[in-house]
């Protein structure tokens, strides 16, 4: 079975690199617009990881992190944020919120898929 990923980011085409870089590496993908639409897309779908934005409108990347370390089934999932924030005082609250790693926009994918590759690497399911 193939790993699936959920990447969710308010820019379609920032969510269409991502998901064209992953696809190519043999993952599934599963697009979200916002940390809302994350949400409702989890309940319908098993889910290995996910890449989220940090800034977007209704729900953002460090609020989504919140609420998916609150669901006991995704406690222990990787979240990496993929955003343009420099790493410092949002990279550290994103940590203490349970975030897995940090991604700076503009990413080069081969950067993009080293992180996943190490992420995955490390799950046991």
């Amino acid at each position: 079975m193939n790993k699936k990923i959920m990447t969710v980011d308010d820019s379609a085409s920032i969510r269409q690199m991502v998901s064209f870089t992953l696809r190519g590496a043999g993952y599934e993908v599963v697009e979200a617009s916002d940390g809302e639409d994350a949400l409702a897309m989890l309940a319908a779908n098993r889910i290995h990881m996910i890449i989220t934005d940090l800034n977007m409108p209704r729900l953002n990347g460090l609020d989504l992190v919140r609420r998916v370390r609150e669901m006991p089934s995704l406690r222990f999932i990787p979240i990496i944020m993929l955003t343009t924030e420099s790493i410092g005082e949002k990279s550290a609250q994103c940590k203490e919120a349970g975030a897995t790693g940090w991604i700076v926009k503009p990413f080069k994918p081969a950067q993009l898929l080293a992180v996943v590759e190490k992420v995955m690497g490390c799950q046991t399911n």
